[in-house]
Order: structure tokens, then sequence, then C-alpha cells
């Protein structure tokens, strides 16, 4: 087998701070060194951040919630949530003829 071809498959725990949810796991995602976290079982491993997981996303958790990091939905609702339909009053009809 030649080395130093396959990515490191190493514990590490990840994180949902909108959910406050934590698990460990095995992977092989390439991690920042200085952000570590300390497990129930007394090891330290790497942690990842994550914007949702299983326990924040809509489709699990039956609630919708919004998760905007950069302003888009405010800024949708300014530009297209004020917009009201516009009705037009129909006009009666007329068929031509005139009365005699």
């Amino acid at each position: 087998m030649k080395k130093d071809i396959h990515p490191n498959y190493q514990f590490v725990v990840f994180e949902d701070s909108s959910a406050n949810y934590r698990f460990l796991t095995r992977s092989t995602i390439k991690t920042d060194p200085s952000k570590t976290i300390e497990w129930t079982d007394g090891s330290t491993y790497p942690l990842v951040q994550l914007d949702i997981s299983n326990a924040s996303h809509p489709f699990y958790t039956g609630q919708m919630k919004i998760i905007d990091s950069a302003g888009r939905v405010e800024r949708f609702n300014k530009r297209y949530g004020t917009r009201k339909k516009t009705v037009k009053k129909a006009e009666p009809k007329t068929t031509g003829r005139t009365k005699k």
C-alpha cells in the first residue's frame, strides 16, 4: 500500500451551536488545530462547528427556523415582503347593441 495517500481518519467533535448539540464521530475532515474540546471521556478532540445539523434542521425538528447570518432574509423582506397585489375592477361588458 502506498504511504501518505490516505486522509487522516480521526475522532472529531461536531458542534451545532444553534441547537447546543454536539456529537463525536470519526471523520477525514481537515480541522483547525487551535479548536479543540474536552469530551465527556476526558480526552481532547478537534472541534468542527456546524451551521445546521439534525438537531436544528426543520425536516427533523418539524419546526421552521430561519438561520440568517448575512442579513439575506431582512434584505429579501425589505425588497419583496411589502408588495401587495392590486386588483383591477372589471368594467361592465357591453354587447355593442343600442336600445331603441
